[in-house]
């Protein structure tokens, strides 16, 4: 074909093989305008393809006469069901040297495959096409289904609706429940997002202040009050029974529960990254009108949940943010990616950069006894940033409790994984392949209650035992010398 042709500029087409397919496309392209000649060997077909004023003519696709009956044509589509003559064309076309765009129906991938090889520019399976279709219209229909179900719960709503996501709640989580939360107010049902724990990580708080999004603390409130809970992007808790005397209506995640959760509506998607994805699709199916809070709510928790596309990111992840995306406040999204290192981050990276203990490319440092554990997250990020380091993690003491935060860009580690098996039989682990966190009880660590007279030594041996057991995980011998990597 000539490099100088697009589909664009294509006026001219041949038709070789006219069964349903190419009768479909005849009359598409001549709907448009097009000049279009079908050749086919069945002489019923083409007198019946005459009748309706379309330009065919009797020819056998198979023989070499066909060169000169599409010469001049921009494009000839081979769209025959007799695959072995779509073969002969194609290749006699190539064989003339023909400089035609040419599209060629397979059967099959093996199909595909040859007719390719032989000079097909485009090649078509319609089994395929249809295949995926079907498949497109099931996924609509499925989510038209789950909205309608979930629009009757809302709707059924007395009083208030109870939004829980879980404990120290991250960007996806608290988009997703901000866009349920919108969903709900546009049919004029009041909802409460609900959290746990505390919202640590300085962009997580820049995150809520900047786009103000109201969260209640779960010891602030009484679930009596609400007679519909929902649980968005709470499976991250490992909390099998998050309310033992309350009953769940709605359960939407991206993440199966380590335990069924018993609820009316159940919306669990593991095929994409991020519950915000999944809330974005009721946001379009619900034709809502979205703020530009709640937009740029969706947007960061997809870009974060995925470490901005670069993560496990899947097609639905990529079409919900390029929907969301010229809604979203771009401005308002760097502030939030770029908050400032409060004094207390930056002496918890100085004191892990000191301890910094390298085996190979895995680091791991003792940030001692700290007032944010939050602050382990940036210094673990930042770490990562060190020449020839792969894997960081950085772990702290704060009252009787270790924290550990993780981070790896190492395709070949599952980070998440790692701490699940160094620690997961003495703490709770969670996480991803390249972001993970555990907590540790000291005491049961260490066998040693703390006090201000064993800080120390608490620190020493929590130093020991945290740096041999994830070493081990990871598959490297650790050793006694302490080094820095300097």
């Amino acid at each position: 074909m000539s490099t100088g042709t697009t589909m664009a500029s294509m006026s001219s087409y041949a038709i070789l093989g006219c069964g349903s397919v190419g009768h479909a496309v005849a009359e598409e392209l001549v709907g448009e305008g097009k000049d279009v000649l079908i050749l086919d060997k069945d002489e019923g077909r083409v007198e019946a393809l005459r009748d309706q004023d379309l330009n065919a003519q009797v020819s056998d696709i198979r023989d070499q006469e066909i060169v000169g009956h599409v010469e001049g044509r921009d494009a000839v589509l081979i769209l025959s069901s007799d695959v072995e003559a779509n073969k002969a064309a194609t290749e006699t076309l190539r064989d003339a040297d023909a400089d035609h765009f040419i599209v060629a129906r397979a059967s099959d991938p093996v199909s595909a495959d040859e007719l390719t090889e032989l000079g097909a520019d485009v090649v078509i399976n319609p089994s395929a096409v249809i295949a995926d279709s079907a498949l497109r219209s099931l996924e609509t229909g499925e989510l038209e289904h789950r909205a309608e179900q979930l629009a009757a719960l809302i709707d059924g709503t007395e009083s208030r609706l109870a939004i829980l996501i879980h404990r120290g709640p991250d960007p996806d989580s608290i988009a997703s429940a901000a866009a349920l939360q919108a969903i709900a107010e546009h049919r004029n049902i009041d909802a409460d997002i609900v959290y746990e724990g505390e919202i640590g990580h300085h962009e997580n708080r820049a995150f809520v202040n900047l786009l103000g999004i109201e969260l209640v603390s779960r010891k602030e409130v009484d679930f009596g009050e609400y007679d519909t809970v929902a649980l968005v992007d709470y499976s991250k808790t490992g909390d099998t029974e998050p309310m033992p005397d309350t009953v769940v209506d709605i359960v939407i995640d991206h993440l199966e529960p380590e335990a069924e959760i018993e609820a009316d509506f159940s919306d669990i998607r593991p095929n994409v990254s991020a519950t915000s994805t999944i809330l974005t699709k009721y946001v379009q199916e619900f034709d809502l009108n979205l703020s530009q809070e709640v937009a740029t709510a969706l947007l960061y928790g997809i870009r974060a949940e995925t470490l901005d596309f670069k993560r496990d990111t899947t097609p639905a992840d990529l079409t919900a943010a390029a929907y969301l995306y010229p809604f979203a406040d771009h401005d308002t999204l760097e502030q939030v990616e770029s908050p400032s290192m409060s004094p207390e981050t930056l002496d918890v990276l100085a004191e892990a950069i000191r301890n910094r203990d390298v085996r190979g490319s895995h680091l791991i440092s003792n940030a001692g006894f700290i007032r944010d554990r939050e602050a382990l997250t940036q210094a673990a990020q930042q770490l990562l940033n060190l020449e020839g380091i792969t894997t960081t993690a950085v772990f702290g003491i704060v009252d009787d409790t270790i924290y550990l935060a993780a981070r790896s860009k190492d395709i070949r580690l599952n980070i998440g994984n790692v701490l699940g098996d160094a620690f997961s039989d003495i703490g709770d682990a969670a996480g991803h392949s390249t972001d993970a966190s555990v907590e540790i009880p000291l005491g049961i660590f260490t066998g040693i209650e703390s006090t201000e007279d064993n800080r120390d030594l608490l620190l020493s041996l929590t130093e020991e035992a945290v740096k041999t057991k994830l070493f081990e995980a990871m598959g490297v011998e650790s050793s006694s010398d302490g080094s820095n990597g300097s």
